[in-house]
């Protein structure tokens, strides 16, 4: 029996259709212009095998998105930076006005300040002393407070709230603290612990310890706050497998959480090594406007402003070499870190 046969109907295409302009090219075939073809090279569009609305997309859309960004990180950033290299081969003033290229003067004059490298070891000795306790002491507090027991809420309210307080109102309420006729002088004298009040806030040495002291109060907190999010990704089970094969608390803390986080030891330490050599409002709230006795407590930050923006005596060309050079310390640093993470990823 044979099949009926159906024809399909024929649409006419609509006028116009198919039809090539002048020239013999149609719109399609056409090549880009040098124009398009260096913006395909700059901005390329979507891949051939690309689907939906990305076949659809204009090409400066992610830019235009990305604009605020790019503009505020060039205007904040890219732009002061280059701004301060350059100052740092002139003898500029810190309240403007005419200035003379000295080349590398300000980095000879650096290199040959014995103020330079003090505030420089104590930037050092700061970062020394502090980044290895603020990578442990919020590890070790997280733990604390990571289990679910009544009332625990209150103490990570309470161990965080120091991270809320401005660091000038830190400052006071430990100038209070620790002056000679302050609670903790005074709590020692009446328990009979000291016969003089220890001098937390004229000696040197001191000033340097307890500023280290009020970083690491202060920051406490916030890292606690990144360990108990890393703490949460570590398996449970790891812990009541070892417990069970008689592993003490301290074996399964370096064994089991120690290598769960560690990545969160190592955003830590870059972050708080990187904050440590920018200390400046500890050492001004302890140690008074001159940075302790003789500025002997003085960092980089707070040497760069001693020397490059007083209005009477500053040398913004010279403050500007030490800031560079503050810089390459830092970049140093981080790229030591990412260089450690990646040894340990691998």
């Amino acid at each position: 029996m044979t099949q009926p046969t159906v024809r399909k109907a024929l649409v006419p295409a609509p006028p116009g259709a198919g039809a090539r302009r002048p020239g013999g090219a149609s719109p399609s075939s056409r090549p880009p212009g040098p124009l398009r073809r260096a913006l395909r090279f700059v901005t390329p569009g979507p891949s051939a095998d690309a689907g939906g609305a990305a076949l659809h997309r204009r090409w400066w859309l992610p830019w235009l998105w990305m604009a605020p960004a790019i503009i505020g990180a060039t205007v904040f950033g890219v732009f002061p930076f280059l701004n301060t290299v350059v100052v740092s081969f002139t003898d500029a003033k810190p309240l403007g006005g005419a200035y003379n290229l000295v080349g590398l003067d300000n980095y000879r004059r650096m290199l040959g300040d014995p103020d330079f490298w003090l505030a420089t070891r104590n930037s050092l000795l700061y970062a020394l002393f502090v980044v290895p306790l603020m990578v442990l002491l919020p590890l070790l507090l997280a733990i604390l407070v990571e289990k679910n027991l009544p009332g625990i809420g209150f103490f990570r309210s309470a161990f965080y709230t120091p991270v809320l307080a401005s660091s000038v109102v830190v400052g006071l309420s430990w100038q209070w603290l620790l002056s000679d006729q302050g609670l903790v002088n005074t709590w020692l004298q009446q328990a009979h612990l000291i016969r003089e009040a220890i001098p937390f806030l004229s000696d040197s040495w001191l000033i340097l310890l307890s500023a280290m002291g009020l970083t690491l109060w202060k920051g406490l907190g916030w890292y606690m706050i990144f360990y108990l999010a890393a703490l949460g990704n570590v398996p449970k089970e790891l812990h009541e497998a070892a417990a069970v094969d008689g592993a003490g608390a301290v074996r399964r803390f370096w064994h089991i959480t120690v290598p769960g986080v560690r990545q969160s030891m190592m955003l830590v330490g870059t972050l708080t090594g990187i904050g440590s050599l920018r200390v400046f409002t500890e050492i001004y709230m302890l140690g008074g406007s001159t940075g302790g006795p003789g500025g002997a407590d003085r960092t980089l930050p707070f040497y760069i402003r001693d020397v490059g923006l007083d209005p009477l005596t500053g040398n913004a060309g010279y403050g500007a070499a030490v800031s560079v050079a503050l810089f390459a310390l830092t970049l140093g640093l981080t790229l030591l870190a990412q260089r450690l993470t990646k040894e340990d990823e691998a």
